[in-house]
């Protein structure tokens, strides 16, 4: 099981993107994230008239290394460790550290 998983609000805490807010667009492979509007990278690229494809720079997100994001906690409106926890009926949730609030839902 993944502590930040697609669709998860996270916080970033290093880099140059560092205290912005952004929701988990996919997870790579297994230790890198492509979060919203942070990372963000110009490319420069050549049209493609068979893909009808404009040429230009285009602004898009690079991958973020999960270790740089931390789990955003409304609660306590900062960003959060993660654990995981069973319950009775046997189901493992994610659980914040600071309050053991259930993430999953």
């Amino acid at each position: 099981m993944k502590r930040i998983r697609k669709g998860d609000e996270v916080l970033v805490i290093t880099g140059r993107s560092k205290g912005t807010r952004g929701n988990v667009l996919r997870v790579l492979d297994k230790d890198r994230l492509l979060v919203e509007n942070v990372n963000v990278v110009k490319r420069h690229t050549k049209p493609d008239p068979n893909q009808q494809q404009q040429g230009g720079i285009i602004e898009k997100e690079a991958p973020i290394h999960v270790s740089n994001v931390m789990l955003f906690n409304p609660q306590t409106a900062k960003g959060d460790r993660v654990a995981f926890k069973t319950l009775e009926n046997g189901r493992k949730v994610r659980v914040f550290r600071s309050n053991g609030e259930v993430v999953d839902i």
